[in-house]
């Protein structure tokens, strides 16, 4: 029977999670339930994905200003701190701000510009060779960059990040000096206790900041163990945490691997299928608009089955048909791809046939398929099941 479908992605509705709630019976029986209930079948191979939000709310995984601001005199020493390349976000940083105030006397704020790291951005490049300004050299306190540039608006949220940050910080009784540059090291022209708050590139920024002698920790190191009975996350600190009410955050998930594999186990029981499952944050994607690029988590997923290790190893229909196949037509056209299909090798690295397939780990690719599936606000799906993708053109 000729099959029409490819790969499909649902958002699986599921009750509000808290803490305590167990995920390991409430997953499998909601997508059971949603198989039933809207009359889908399940597949060997379909993937299981859950947010890693209510991942975290069920292992009550939350810390406060007061904890972050512990952590940061026990680490920095509580006077003077550089804060560098922060990301300019009310939702990922603006609560951990207002932490590691509280746990400082006085704070040198250094944005990187004439964005931050994923691409929110106060300025355009134009915008800098208008006015002469060499961003990998120059740097440019607060008064510098009002007189050239005037207040620094974010384009889609209208904020002046600038103010709003050292509004945050000044409310903790800490004094606050902005400046602006693109160099790690700019920063020990002010202070040598130095926190970098860069996510996918914090580990340049500190061995650049260790080898000039600095005292530096990232965020990665703060909250990597419990403060006073807090949450923490021994791997990622405070990357990837949200806020969760004014003085409060939910971090990122920890010790799930087991939650997946009993997912796992469960669904099977359940549904007899063999079916994977994984833990999913932020997607790995730009946008071209705003050209802000998605990934504020410090991985798109943090846990998953051992299924979903790998990349895709897959030919180029389109490269067929116009090289291999291109005097054949229809039918004899369509065999002939499904046959190269069949006979593809398992790896395909290097080789032509795979040119302009995509060279990304699964875990990335499903992860942003489910991210813009489920959405972040009120769609009510942090479940997402999705169908057909380890298909091919010649599966029935």
């Amino acid at each position: 029977m000729t099959r029409y479908t490819g790969t499909v992605s649902r958002g699986l509705r599921a009750p509000i999670i808290r803490e305590g709630d167990d995920l390991v019976q409430i997953i499998p029986q909601l997508v059971k339930d949603a198989s039933e209930n809207d009359h889908f079948e399940l597949h060997d191979r379909d993937v299981v994905s859950i947010t890693e939000s209510i991942v975290a709310r069920s292992q009550g995984n939350y810390c406060t200003i007061d904890d972050i601001a512990q952590d940061i005199r026990n680490k920095l020493g509580g006077n003077e701190i550089g804060v560098i390349f922060p990301i300019t976000s009310r939702n990922r940083f603006a609560v951990l701000l207002s932490g590691i105030a509280r746990g400082a006397k006085k704070i040198y704020l250094m944005f990187s510009y004439p964005s931050d790291e994923v691409g929110n951005a106060f300025l355009t490049y134009d915008d800098l060779d208008e006015k002469g300004i060499d961003p990998y050299s120059d740097v440019l306190s607060e008064k510098e960059y009002l007189g050239l540039f005037g207040e620094p608006l974010h384009e889609f949220t209208g904020v002046n990040y600038m103010s709003f940050y050292k509004q945050l910080i000044n409310e903790q009784g800490c004094d606050c000096e902005i400046i602006f540059a693109n160099q790690a090291k700019t920063i020990l022209n002010y202070t040598n206790n130095v926190l970098t708050c860069d996510i996918h590139t914090r580990k340049r920024s500190k061995r650049i900041l260790k080898e000039a002698g600095a005292n530096v920790y990232g965020l990665d190191d703060i909250m990597t163990s419990s403060i006073n009975g807090s949450g923490y996350n021994d791997t990622y600190g405070l990357l990837g945490s949200n806020k969760a009410t004014d003085d409060k955050v939910k971090l990122f998930p920890r010790d799930a691997q087991k939650t997946v594999e009993e997912i796992q186990q469960r669904l099977f029981e359940l549904t007899g299928k063999h079916m994977e499952v994984m833990i999913y944050g932020d997607g790995a994607f730009k946008d071209p608009q705003g050209k802000i690029w998605e990934l504020a988590d410090p991985v798109v997923s943090p846990f998953y089955t051992k299924g979903l290790k790998g990349t895709p190893n897959e030919v180029k229909i389109k490269y067929l048909a116009d090289n291999n196949y291109a005097e054949l037509n229809g039918q004899k056209l369509q065999e002939a791809i499904k046959d190269s299909i069949k006979a593809k090798d398992a790896n395909l690295v290097g080789q032509m046939v795979s040119e302009g397939t995509t060279p990304r780990q699964l875990t990335d690719l499903i992860g942003s398929l489910c991210d813009l599936t489920s959405g972040s606000g009120d769609k009510g799906t942090p479940v997402v099941l999705v169908q057909g993708y380890f298909d091919n053109y010649t599966t029935e």
